[in-house]
């Protein structure tokens, strides 16, 4: 369990939305790490939409930390899927 901590810590995901437009890196202690947006993103008249593709890529990189702790975690169980919840999955 503590080599899988370790592995986690050292991993990077960036979730994206817009086309690319919005980037947010994120390690495995889900920690953001990183914010890119692309100025074509930013529209003074409609921030409600930066607002969302900032969430949107959050959540993608949220979803793909997740994935990667599952996939971590079966190859550390042997493939046994543990219940849903369980550490933080």
């Amino acid at each position: 369990m503590g080599e899988m901590q370790e592995r986690m810590k050292s991993l990077i995901v960036t979730g994206t939305a817009g086309g690319g437009m919005v980037s947010v890196g994120m390690n495995g202690q889900m920690e953001v790490t990183e914010i890119k947006i692309s100025p074509e993103a930013v529209d003074p008249e409609d921030i409600d939409m930066l607002q969302d593709l900032i969430f949107a890529a959050f959540s993608d990189a949220s979803a793909k930390i997740k994935e990667k702790m599952k996939e971590e975690m079966s190859s550390l169980t042997g493939g046994i899927d543990l219940p849903p919840g369980l550490f933080g999955m």
